[in-house]
């Protein structure tokens, strides 16, 4: 039917342009976040990219969400302007008769929407996670960035080098101040560099340098020249981060069911649902009257989204803190969406009626 191939066509090409306008914004905040991070000495600057890439790929469920609810709404709302949707109802097709092709449009991306919360979110957020962790528990003088001072994880050291020779593994101009037992060391040397061990081990070799070691007023206060000096690196434990509720598969949240669990199993299942509230609530919302103007269903539509959000958020809370049963949280949002959706389709169907015999059934209103 050409009404559905121009709505189906339509719709495509105008859900593709806001997807691609709303992750082109998630990037840009992305990088400026991430290379934030980096700068910070908080992720590595190599991973900057894989780290952008998977938290785009988090948010890609809720992007595609808004993507959806938007583009039923721009399309309907260009359709009333143009005056296309009174030549259709002058054909005799009414409100009721848009479900159907844009459920049909819809339904593939809400699957999507689906298996991205319940796939792609736990194992962006899990590859986040472990990327950030390998990072962070690096041993100290991996650390060291030529010209910046560097402390180590424990605060016990300070690092400075002033230029990095990476060809011959070298180091030059180096501070390293030491404060362990109540005692200040601080070595100062003109060159360095990392020896291993055949046992695995690693150590730092300093040439032509000075130590500083006690406190400045007490009588113990030593100062000694070296030709070499040669300190053990104390390797770092290697931990598994935590699992957080967000990195857990769907199977390991429903086998371990816990509130937190429950909740963000709650959150995940209430994506796809929630696009398909705003699909239906989209369709009577993109009615324009003229004399309000083009952007007040925008208006209303941003609002709508927002209060959607913000009430699955808040039920995912509820369960987490066992305020309220899973079962009895995971309904009653949806509902009441579907609920209002249909409030509005009806009173769309004869706008002649009082709001209220516009829900009554057809014989009751004679």
């Amino acid at each position: 039917m050409i009404f559905e191939q121009a709505l189906r066509r339509e719709l495509s090409f105008t859900t593709g342009g806001v997807f691609l306008v709303l992750v082109t914004i998630m990037i840009t905040t992305l990088v400026i976040r991430i290379l934030g991070f980096a700068a910070n000495g908080v992720v590595n600057p190599e991973d900057a990219l894989v780290l952008i890439a998977l938290a785009t790929l988090g948010y890609m469920a809720v992007l595609l969400t808004v993507s959806l609810f938007v583009a039923v709404l721009i399309v309907l709302v260009r359709w009333y302007k143009d005056s296309e949707m009174i030549v259709w109802f002058a054909s005799g097709l009414s409100i009721v008769s848009l479900i159907p092709p844009i459920l049909r449009f819809a339904t593939p991306l809400i699957i999507i929407i689906a298996l991205l919360a319940l796939i792609v979110w736990p194992w962006a957020n899990r590859e986040s996670t472990l990327i950030s962790q390998r990072f962070q528990q690096r041993d100290d003088v991996s650390m060291v960035t030529a010209g910046q001072f560097r402390e180590s994880a424990k605060a016990e050291r300070v690092f400075f080098i002033e230029e990095l020779d990476v060809d011959n593994s070298e180091v030059k101009n180096i501070f390293v101040a030491d404060s362990r037992n109540q005692r200040l060391s601080i070595v100062v040397a003109a060159t360095g560099f990392i020896e291993n061990t055949p046992a695995g081990e690693k150590n730092i070799i300093l040439k032509n340098g000075r130590r500083y070691e006690g406190q400045p007023t007490q009588p113990d206060f030593r100062i000694l020249e070296f030709d070499e000096y040669e300190t053990k690196l104390r390797s770092k434990e290697i931990t598994e981060p935590a699992v957080r509720d967000r990195e857990r598969t769907v199977m390991e949240l429903i086998k371990d069911p816990t509130r937190p669990h429950l909740g963000e199993l709650l959150w995940r299942l209430g994506l796809p649902l929630m696009a398909l509230g705003l699909v239906f609530i989209a369709i009577p919302l993109a009615y324009v009257n003229p004399r309000l103007g083009n952007y007040t269903a925008m208006f209303y539509a941003v609002l709508i989204y927002l209060i959607y959000s913000n009430l699955l958020n808040l039920a995912q809370n509820f369960v987490s803190q066992g305020r309220l049963d899973f079962f009895v949280a995971i309904w009653p949002i949806h509902v009441i969406a579907l609920l209002i959706a249909t409030v509005l389709i009806r009173n769309r169907i004869n706008p002649s009626l009082k709001w209220w015999k516009r829900q009554l059934p057809a014989f009751l209103t004679r």
